[in-house]
């Protein structure tokens, strides 16, 4: 099991940008796929996208690619979530999730681990 605490939400204008960050407690990080998702207010929680273990495998959900980049660095126990040309729609609160395993997946409920999640609010 790690812990997993994210950070680096906030208020920004449409067309800016954010990088999120969760940090992982636990030495079994870096043989994890990694997960971000999202959950608007009244709305389920959806994929945003997934890196492999090793982060050499990425994969997004539609609307956010090309815009999002996930990346990590298992040195530090990190991975990050930088979100570019950010839009209205993109407001929710953001979660990191780890899955006990080398690849990702879409499915939230193949993830083990979540963090608190951070808010993420862009104005029009």
């Amino acid at each position: 099991q790690v812990q997993l605490v994210e950070s680096g939400g906030g208020l920004v204008q449409a067309g800016g940008s954010l990088r999120l960050s969760c940090a992982a407690s636990g030495r079994s990080f870096s043989r994890y796929a990694m997960g971000w998702f999202r959950q608007a207010p009244g709305k389920e929680r959806e994929f945003v996208g997934t890196i492999s273990w090793s982060g050499g495998t990425t994969y997004y959900e539609g609307s956010v690619k090309g815009r999002f980049t996930i990346s990590r660095d298992n040195a530090k126990n990190t991975v990050y979530l930088q979100m570019n040309s950010l839009k209205p729609e993109d407001t929710a609160v953001y979660y990191c999730a780890a899955r006990h395993t080398i690849s990702g997946s879409m499915d939230f409920n193949h993830y083990d681990d979540w963090g608190q999640g951070t808010q993420v609010t862009v104005s029009s």
